[in-house]
């Protein structure tokens, strides 16, 4: 099986909270299931020790992906472009968003809602972004 996981918040020497999330998870997965390949993509160049393992494939995908235009255009252009190249079985994304993905299963992780209940601790064009794309985000799984 060909499973893609969107590692962008694996950031050597800078690893908090979804990256550490992100790491923990995907060496497991890697490490467990040797019959699978993994994808990585990420929006920057990424640091070799994210890759060492036999069955990962790392790929950079553009824009690097750290305003909420750029997630839009990576989210939802550029990834599931890369996405259909790689000809990939299942999407993990483990930092609440998905690209829309019709032809494949998805898995998404869902770390809080603060957005929703909590707006005005976040900038204007995050909690819009959050809004209008977290709850379309049709996934097979979800993990909170």
């Amino acid at each position: 099986m060909r499973i893609g996981i969107n590692t962008r918040f694996l950031l050597h020497n800078r690893l908090e909270g979804i990256g550490r999330y992100t790491w923990e998870v995907v060496q497991r997965m890697v490490n467990n299931h040797p019959e699978h390949i993994f994808y990585f993509f990420f929006d920057r160049p990424y640091h070799e020790d994210f890759v060492k393992f036999k069955n990962v494939v790392p790929i950079v995908v553009s824009p690097p992906a750290r305003h909420p235009f750029l997630w839009w255009i990576w989210f939802h252009f550029m990834l599931p472009r890369a996405i259909k190249k790689h000809e990939i079985d299942v999407f993990f994304s483990p930092d609440n968003y998905l690209p829309r993905l019709k032809k494949i299963k998805t898995v998404l992780t869902v770390h809080d809602l603060a957005f929703e209940h909590f707006p005005e601790g976040i900038g204007p064009i995050v909690a819009w972004y959050y809004k209008k794309y977290v709850p379309v985000s049709t996934c097979s799984k979800i993990l909170t």
